[in-house]
């Protein structure tokens, strides 16, 4: 292995084809991704759920995301963006570990290696923290550790190259996912509901009652996850960008328009503002605008907004009580309807709402490029005259969300039998009726003096009570 010289000169260490202003924004728009993680779903997961499964809930979150990292340097981010190919929708495994590789360009941005490296860590991370939230309340913790690796190295990274990569075969078809209505949230919600049907529901007495333990907490978690968008839509230009910026803007529109419509719907027909609907209708908001969110125009945001808390709304409220296997599957938090449902509804309306101009911008494309032919929304089609490119790019869409779904479908199956062979997925009856108590010996909240013996003790001559427990 090549070493670095330890006596760098300054021009080196800030190379000529690197744009240190691009470079901030990535670095921190990464971070906001990551807190999107640890802290936000931690806190949302851990306070969502009843008191007996707030340790439980919140670990499994902060397990994906340091197990993720590992996996992503030893092997995951050249399975996903390398540039030697193994499948056409699949990389060669690699480490990206070596100094001289990190600090060499990117694949795409005036970035260095190790910069987009870390940023796209943050969104395979986030995949599996969402994927635990359909599990939530009854998987055993080993099963989870065991399945964590299996799923990135062998879901995420495949999704990750056909659709991301610059050689994967959705990619060069031209599918539009802007920041992982696909890759992310059509997967998480796919794996996540596939997972819950091998893994088997919570007791009966927690699905049906299922109270969070701390709203407010788990409001903190929401507006971090809100809040954490920014970096998750504005980073992907990988550049500080007017794109970027109208990215980020899109964003908040669209998720603000979800949770006033996802607000109105539960008034009108539960006669109650729920402030837990609210936040699952900001979630499906972010979702949805995140396969278009620096693609589209901001009236089409707010249209995309308008839908996205009312179709999950509806698949949620009303088909979810309907529909045999729905009701079947225990999925904790919904994801399939957040994220698989908001996801593929997204990935549509960006198949039809995507503006060419804004897609020249973002994707990079030359005038006298053949690759003006894609990438045009059907509304902009139907417009323009060019109808065929137009139905051409929701026939990508929809081939994408036909892709990903029969990808987790099988490869999430796939590693639950393999798991179950090793260690039972669901918890035992013992650990379901005591929760984090009987999992991590551990309790998430306890009043002053519970399960604590005090003693009186004597200092300076004055009797006093002791606060420490004993050890």
């Amino acid at each position: 292995m090549d070493h670095l010289p330890l006596n760098l000169a300054p021009s080196e260490a800030s190379p000529g084809w690197m744009n240190k202003g691009d470079n901030a924004w990535q670095l921190t728009a990464a971070t906001l991704v990551g807190i999107q993680s640890v802290p936000g779903l931690v806190i949302l997961y851990g306070s969502i759920v009843k008191k007996k499964w707030a340790v439980n809930s919140a670990f499994m979150a902060l397990y994906a995301f340091a197990a993720v990292l590992i996996c992503w340097v030893g092997w995951g981010y050249q399975l996903s963006f390398g540039n030697h190919q193994m499948f056409p929708f699949l990389g060669r495994p690699d480490v990206a570990l070596d100094a001289k590789y990190l600090i060499s360009k990117a694949f795409s941005g005036m970035l260095p290696n190790a910069t987009m490296v870390f940023f796209q860590f943050v969104f395979a991370a986030i995949t599996l923290v969402l994927i635990a939230g359909a599990l939530l309340g009854r998987m055993n913790f080993i099963a989870w550790m065991i399945f964590v690796p299996l799923w990135m190295t062998f879901s995420y990274t495949l999704g990750a190259y056909s659709i991301w990569s610059l050689h994967g075969w959705l990619s060069t078809k031209g599918i539009i996912d802007y920041s992982g209505g696909y890759v992310i949230h059509l997967s998480s919600g796919v794996a996540g509901f596939t997972a819950a049907y091998w893994v088997g529901p919570r007791s009966t007495k927690d699905r049906e009652r299922f109270p969070p333990n701390n709203i407010l907490l788990m409001l903190a978690g929401a507006g971090l996850l809100w809040m954490g968008w920014s970096g998750f839509n504005g980073g992907d230009p990988y550049v500080a960008s007017t794109d970027a910026s109208l990215a980020v803007l899109n964003t908040h529109i669209c998720a603000a328009t979800s949770l006033l419509m996802w607000l109105m719907l539960d008034i009108l027909f539960f006669k109650k503002p729920s402030v837990i609907g609210a936040t699952q209708g900001m979630i499906t908001g972010l979702v949805c605008i995140t396969p278009a969110a620096g693609v589209v125009q901001g009236w089409a945001a707010i249209i995309m907004g308008l839908l996205s808390g009312s179709i999950p709304w509806y698949t949620m409220m009303v088909l979810d009580k309907k529909i045999g296997l729905l009701k079947q599957v225990d999925d904790t938090m919904a994801v399939f309807h957040t994220h698989a449902i908001a996801g593929s509804l997204g990935g549509l309306l960006a198949g039809f709402f995507a503006d060419p101009t804004l897609n020249r911008m973002f994707y990079n494309i030359e005038p006298s490029s053949d690759a003006w032919k894609k990438y045009i929304g059907l509304a902009y089609g139907i417009h323009n005259g060019r109808t065929t490119a137009g139905f051409r790019q929701m026939g990508i869409q929809l081939l994408g969300i036909l892709f990903v779904v029969c990808l987790n479908l099988v490869v999430t199956s796939l590693i639950c039998l393999l798991i179950r062979l090793i260690v039972p997925l669901r918890l035992s009856d013992e650990e379901l009726e005591y929760g984090d108590e009987a999992i991590h010996g551990e309790e998430a909240y306890a009043l002053w003096g519970d399960g604590e013996k005090f003693e009186k003790s004597r200092q300076f001559g004055l009797e006093e009570i002791n606060t420490r427990p004993k050890v």
